[in-house]
């Protein structure tokens, strides 16, 4: 008798109208129909050749052929004999040890950042991102780079306008002079002025766009990632806030800047009281499985959530906004993407939040 076993860091969700199976070793995710799954499912319980007596012919021809796509695509692999049932499945478990992950911050002058930086220490933050609205001098970025060069950070990516400045020069000194910064993002780029094969300790992106911080939120394959701990996370709690704060330009800390609740202001009061207070953590745990339309998703661990803007039409017992993300174009029920800000049936929606000039 021979046993088809998936390979331990094999995924399979399964939506409403087909399957996405991530190898999360790869880090790369591919759609199949739901007839696949239906063939992975029986192939867990029952040996190959238990399963083919209960098909004809033709059908047999079609399972031989599933199996032969399945070790082609290194999704698993077969033993003979004795089915040995010692392949340890991977734990789903996620453990995060921060108390906070993630900071965002909307700032218009680095010193605010001196109003959090013993609460990044005292609460374990990994990262910190940083979106301003004005032009940073070089001194400035280093400014923020010093600021937290004895601090628990493991990284700092920053959001900020492209100004002519910006050349190779002025990054060869960062290069040189800051340690914690590993990503920035130029928006407002008319186009692309760095044209260097110097590598340089951090990334640099170039935008066309004026990225405004309401611009959050988008559903798009794009943004899609098949990341292990990002995925575990999505099955057991909110892709989007668990563990993560958001400071919006006045100050107020949040779950994230753009939702309407906030817990207190840092130029009053301390991270770390805003994170006690009883409200904060109420949509960590919130996974996409109890999400609606997303809870029938196949891209629903990979895909990130928003509950700044949703449809706003599905709450739960508990009181939480459990609709579907506003800006999500998908349909699990059709397999199929569309402009999320034409659909008529989010006009209410957008009126709610009072978007509707994107209809126009």
């Amino acid at each position: 008798m021979r046993h088809f076993n998936l390979f331990s860091n094999i995924l399979i969700t399964k939506g409403a109208g087909r399957i996405l199976i991530s190898d999360l070793q790869r880090k790369i995710s591919d759609l199949y129909p739901l007839e696949l799954y239906d063939v992975i499912e029986e192939l867990k319980n029952e040996s190959i050749e238990n399963i083919l007596e209960n098909y004809d012919i033709e059908s047999q021809q079609i399972i031989h052929e599933y199996i032969d796509f399945l070790l082609e695509k290194e999704y698993g692999f077969i033993t003979h004999g004795d089915w040995d049932k010692n392949f340890l499945p991977l734990s789903n478990e996620f453990q995060e040890v921060s108390r906070i992950s993630n900071v965002f911050i909307e700032i218009d002058n680095v010193i605010i950042l001196d109003k959090i930086k013993n609460s990044i220490n005292n609460l374990g933050v990994k990262y910190l991102v940083i979106y301003c609205n004005k032009e940073l001098s070089l001194k400035e970025y280093q400014d923020i780079d010093n600021k937290f060069k004895d601090s628990v950070l493991e990284g700092i990516e920053i959001y900020a306008p492209f100004h002519n400045a910006l050349n190779k020069e002025f990054f060869q000194i960062l290069n040189q002079t800051t340690t914690r910064i590993y990503n920035f993002v130029f928006y407002n780029c008319d186009e692309i002025p760095l044209k260097t094969k110097e590598a340089f300790r951090f990334n640099i992106n170039f935008n066309h766009e004026n990225l405004k911080i309401s611009a959050c939120g988008k559903v798009d394959l794009k943004y899609f990632n098949t990341n292990l701990p990002k995925v575990l996370e999505a099955i057991n709690h909110n892709s989007c806030l668990h563990k993560k704060i958001g400071i919006d330009i006045h100050g107020n800390i949040k779950n994230c800047p753009l939702m309407p609740e906030n817990y207190g202001n840092i130029h009053h009061s301390s991270l770390e009281e805003a994170v006690m207070q009883n409200n904060f953590k109420k949509y960590w745990n919130l996974t996409k499985d109890s999400i609606e339309t997303c809870k029938d998703c196949e891209f629903r661990y990979i895909c990130t959530d928003c509950r700044a803007y949703t449809e706003n039409n599905h709450n739960n017992k508990d009181g939480l906004d459990v609709s579907k993300p506003l800006k999500c174009g998908y349909n699990p029920y059709t397999c199929t993407w569309e402009d999320w800000s034409k659909n008529p049936l989010k006009q209410k929606a957008l009126e709610h939040y009072n978007m509707e000039n994107i209809l126009n």
